[in-house]
């Protein structure tokens, strides 16, 4: 019995599934080992890099999807981020990888544009979601303590180098593999 040859949609369809799993997979699990080795993760950020890697390498609504989901399922499962953290967070990740895809894809930007133009809108994000959710719960710190002498910058500066360096890498090695 011979089969159909497959539908070269379905196999890019299923191959968006397959890179988005991967990455909210990933999303889920660097995290978990950041803290195994007790380094923070508002220090190092690990949960932004796949989120990144799935917008630069998906598609916008790859990242989008990832920097939604991660930061509920991963809360469900480990508990971290913390609650307060969990809404800003799904406004500011989403946003990452929305905006890598977007510049990447979209407006054929170099990855290194698209990556801060990503970075400074999803900082930004997070404290216009601090500031919004400050005003109906007490926070562990306000707006406005998070964008004093670069909040967003230093705190994250860390993680910020790491993804400026590790993202691009793993962004040009996979797309130099043969498909």
């Amino acid at each position: 019995m011979s089969y159909p040859a497959p539908d070269k949609r379905a196999l890019s369809r299923t191959r968006w599934i397959t890179w988005s799993s991967l990455f909210l997979a990933l999303a889920l699990v660097l995290p978990i080992g950041f803290h195994a080795f007790g380094i923070g993760g508002r220090i190092f950020l690990p949960m932004h890099i796949p989120v990144m890697l799935a917008g630069f390498l998906a598609g916008p609504a790859s990242g989008l999807l990832v920097g939604l989901l991660a930061p509920s399922i991963s809360h469900l499962i480990t508990g971290m981020p913390p609650s307060y953290a969990v809404p800003l967070m799904s406004v500011e990740l989403p946003i990452y990888g929305l905006i890598a895809g977007l510049t990447y894809f979209r407006m054929k930007m170099n990855i290194y544009v698209g990556l801060i133009i990503a970075l400074v809108v999803g900082r930004l994000m997070f404290g216009l979601g601090l500031f919004v959710l400050g005003l109906f719960l007490e926070l562990p710190y306000t707006a406005a303590a998070f964008f004093a002498a670069g909040g967003p910058i230093l705190t994250g500066l860390p993680g910020i180098v790491l993804q400026m360096f590790l993202v691009p890498l793993v962004v040009a090695a996979i797309k130099r593999r043969p498909s």
